[in-house]
């Protein structure tokens, strides 16, 4: 058993074995959630705080889901309405709240590195939700181990991931592509030339057209989402040229449903951008899966971190 962490706060810090753990950790809190009491008393009395500096639905209800299920305090900052607004930082408000004596802190900043400063100054265990362009890494310990389910092993050598879309502004794919090169998988990225960066991982593939990149045989198709929001300049003509070339459209859905290939996508889903509407009702799309598996791999990522608390003295 691999020995716990005070953080998360990148997928490159983990070790195999400390992936496999976590993978492995996740599948008995999938078993919970096909019960009818879907509660277990691990982390009773503990306080979970989470800190949200950019819009989230997914990943913050995630977190709250699988902190509740742990039977952890769960309080939620409106950053909207904090002190943070009236320019209080990252720093001072985490001090601040430290006097609530929270055991963990999830945070998603829209500044990469926010999350590593904030570890330094706490003894809580912080948990890396999204920072900039950076990483996300419980969206990849989710995608490995939605990819466990259908694989049957953390072995993922032999098998081929391609990931399509906007790599530049995605952590996503940064995360992602690191967890599966971990567990032994061969990743290739699809995307406009604007927004594929030029530095990638050695052993990395890149492919200019779905073509090209089928010829390869991919087991699955990760269509990541275009952050219209964080790009400051257009990278490609339209939504629709986007679609015509770089999405699943209709026409593709049937070659994927002829080779049987998963597909996935971190959602939420631009319909008609990514993805052709008929690829949420194809039989090996996963993107619901995902969204069940976030949360047991979140609650394992809760269970395995160690907080350092310093204890209050009388």
């Amino acid at each position: 058993m691999s020995k716990p962490r005070k953080d998360l706060l990148q997928i490159a810090d983990l070790t195999s074995e400390e992936v496999e753990h976590l993978l492995s950790a996740a599948q008995p809190f999938k078993e919970l959630f096909r019960r009818s009491v879907k509660k277990v008393p691990t982390l009773q009395g503990k306080t979970v705080l989470s800190l949200f500096y950019e819009p989230s639905t997914r990943t913050s209800s995630s977190f709250e889901v699988a902190a509740k299920r742990l039977s952890a305090d769960v309080t939620n900052l409106a950053v909207a309405t904090s002190s943070v607004v009236k320019g209080e930082s990252v720093l001072d408000t985490v001090d601040t709240l430290q006097a609530m004596r929270a055991d963990y802190i999830i945070i998603r900043h829209k500044q990469a590195g926010i999350p590593n400063l904030v570890a330094r100054h706490t003894g809580a265990a912080v948990i890396n939700a999204g920072d900039g362009f950076h990483a996300h890494p419980t969206q990849a310990l989710l995608d490995a181990s939605t990819l466990h389910d259908v694989f049957g092993s953390t072995n993922f050598s032999g098998k081929k991931v391609l990931i399509v879309g906007d790599i530049l502004h995605s952590r996503v794919a940064r995360s992602t592509s690191c967890i599966l090169t971990k567990l032994g998988a061969e990743v290739g990225v699809l995307g406009p030339g604007t927004l594929v960066p030029e530095h990638r991982p050695e052993g990395m593939r890149k492919f200019s057209e779905f073509d090209e990149a089928f010829s390869w045989k991919p087991d699955v198709i990760y269509l990541l989402r275009v952050q219209f929001e964080r790009q400051g300049e257009q990278f490609f003509p339209s939504a629709g040229e986007y679609h015509s070339v770089y999405g699943l459209t209709e026409g593709r859905l049937d070659r994927v449903r002829d080779e049987g290939i998963w597909v996935m996508h971190p959602g939420p889903v631009n319909r008609g951008v990514e993805l052709a509407d008929s690829v949420m009702g194809y039989d090996r799309c996963l993107i619901n899966r995902q969204v069940e598996n976030g949360i047991a791999a979140r609650m394992a990522v809760l269970y395995w971190l160690k907080p350092q608390l310093e204890p209050l003295h009388e």
